[in-house]
């Protein structure tokens, strides 16, 4: 599902005009950004929680040449999924298959 979709789920489900409620959903997503980029973090009881993970800096090689570099410290957002999502999409096994190999 990409975003305009979520925005037609929205719309359908709570009986509202698109532009509500694409006006709804692009404010759930710049409030949770500006929240994750000042440093918050984000939990959604039953969904999962969004943190930032800060990660020092180390030295890496370049894949093409084989030449180290340094890479600089980083803050990357990260998700857990929470118990009743991992629950739900584990009741759902026999439905589509996953593209990815395990």
């Amino acid at each position: 599902m990409n975003k305009s979709e979520l925005i037609e789920a929205l719309a359908e489900k709570i009986n509202m005009p698109i532009r509500e409620a694409g006006s709804i959903t692009n404010t759930l997503i710049d409030t949770m950004t500006e929240a994750l980029a000042s440093g918050d973090s984000i939990e959604i009881r039953g969904f999962g929680s969004f943190v930032v993970k800060e990660y020092d800096s180390y030295t890496g090689r370049n894949p093409k040449t084989g030449q180290k570099i340094k890479v600089s410290p980083k803050k990357l957002p990260f998700f857990k999924v929470g118990k009743e999502l991992r629950e739900r999409v584990n009741s759902h096994q026999g439905g589509k298959k996953s593209a990815r190999k395990k």
